[in-house]
């Protein structure tokens, strides 16, 4: 069983940035895809950025394409989310999930999820 931390999450201005990580335990890190989601109060867990074994493939949400960067270090077992040009909008709950297989990085390829970290940004 996998288990995922994430950090990084805090208060910032809209139009700021901030750079969630996740360390995930064991030996296969790199054999699996990585993703983040979101859930803001009051909505469904949204997915937001999705990583293949080697960081050759990615892909996002339309809401955060341009402004987001997932990348990963399989040395430290851990995937990140740059987030830049920050919204209010974008305040939620964010989570790392580990994927199903190692190359699959749509929303539904998923399984395996950490506590989630805050991100709140102001107007």
């Amino acid at each position: 069983q996998v288990r995922l931390v994430e950090s990084g999450g805090g208060l910032v201005q809209a139009g700021g940035s901030l750079r969630l990580s996740c360390a995930a335990s064991g030996r296969t890190f790199s054999n699996y895809a990585m993703g983040w989601f979101r859930q803001a109060p009051g909505k469904e867990r949204e997915f937001v950025a999705g990583i293949n074994w080697s960081g050759g493939s990615t892909y996002y949400a339309d809401s955060v394409k341009g402004r987001f960067t997932i990348s990963r270090d399989n040395a430290k077992n851990t995937v990140y989310l740059q987030m830049n040009s920050l919204k209010p909008e974008d305040t939620a709950v964010y989570y790392c999930a580990r994927g199903t297989t190692s190359w699959a990085i749509q929303p539904g390829y998923f399984d395996s999820w950490g506590q989630g970290t805050q991100v709140t940004v102001s107007s």
